[in-house]
């Protein structure tokens, strides 16, 4: 099967990896962006989240374990979102990048 985020890393030096068993993409070992239940989740950090939750209304914070512990730099966006998805991607990688 494709990896989902493929079409996305056109110019990012980045891997397809795994995360929680779902599809991610990964710089160094920073995990920065993956697919969970037809949603693209970026960790783009609490304060970023803050503004994007109010733009991309649905979307939520990542908790990939459903048990109510959600994971504070990480948003969830639905897919109705798509078209935003490369630019959030490519935020979440230029995080990612200065961590290094």
């Amino acid at each position: 099967m494709k990896h989902p985020l493929a079409p996305y890393i056109k110019a990012i030096e980045c891997v397809e990896s795994q995360l929680f068993g779902k599809p991610s993409l990964k710089v160094g070992k920073h995990h920065f962006a993956c697919f969970f239940k037809g949603a693209l989740v970026v960790k783009i950090g609490t304060e970023a989240i803050q503004h994007r939750s109010k733009e991309f209304i649905g979307s939520e914070l990542f908790d990939p374990s459903g048990k109510g512990r959600p994971m504070k730099d990480w948003l969830q966006l639905p897919l109705e979102y798509e078209a935003h998805w490369e630019h959030l991607i490519s935020e979440a990688y230029d995080r990612a990048r200065a961590d290094l």
